[in-house]
């Protein structure tokens, strides 16, 4: 799903062994595909913040900026 965690840290973050993961990705892969969109979700949201600290402060150094 492309997330920066590895499946280990996942597991250790819901509190289950990596085996259980890999269980749920072979046996149940709709509440597997669920977790990781979860996961997916977070990083994303992460980024958004990262995002907009970023527009907020160009826009704070740029207030004053005015084309003649």
């Amino acid at each position: 799903m492309g997330n920066n965690l590895s499946k280990r840290d996942i597991a250790g973050i819901l509190n289950i062994d990596t085996k259980t993961l890999y269980n749920w990705k072979k046996n149940k892969p709709e509440l597997y595909r669920i977790v990781m969109l979860g996961f997916k979700f977070d990083e994303l949201l992460k980024q958004a913040e990262n995002n907009l600290d970023e527009l907020q402060k160009i826009a704070k150094e740029n207030q004053n900026f005015r084309l003649k």
